[in-house]
């Protein structure tokens, strides 16, 4: 592996660490700030997918639907297609909660779950990945 992609592959999963983190903070705010939380528990899988996607050097589509990028992944790893319910579940939060008047702010237990599913995506992805290409 090339110095310059692993370093692409660490940065991609280190933007995704961060989504959660920012995640985990926002929901224990007072009051919880869930609608920008699940957010990024949306943001967390889609660049942790995208880092694979660099992993296997295939072109990064400029998108936020996790669907897609779990398909294109699965051309490269068949094992991605046990994650389309995540995608499923996880792409509306790109959109859903950021603008008013769409939809009511997701409750604790929908939080829970987008927080869940996107943690899942991020270690399927990180444990696929040659422990050189991990953010330390």
């Amino acid at each position: 592996m090339t110095d310059a992609k692993t370093q692409l592959v660490q940065n991609w999963l280190t933007k995704a660490q961060h989504d959660l983190a920012s995640a985990r903070v926002l929901s224990t705010t007072n009051p919880p700030l869930l609608d920008t939380a699940i957010y990024h528990c949306q943001q967390a899988a889609e660049k942790a997918v995208k880092g694979y996607l660099a992993f296997c050097d295939l072109d990064i589509p400029r998108t936020h639907d996790i669907e897609l990028l779990l398909q294109e992944a699965t051309a490269c790893n068949p094992e991605f297609s046990a994650q389309s319910n995540a995608g499923l579940e996880l792409t509306p939060y790109a959109q859903i909660y950021r603008y008013p008047g769409f939809s009511p702010d997701p409750d604790q237990e929908e939080f829970a779950r987008a927080l869940t599913l996107a943690e899942e995506v991020y270690d399927f992805v990180s444990n696929l990945l040659p422990t050189e290409m991990r953010p330390e």
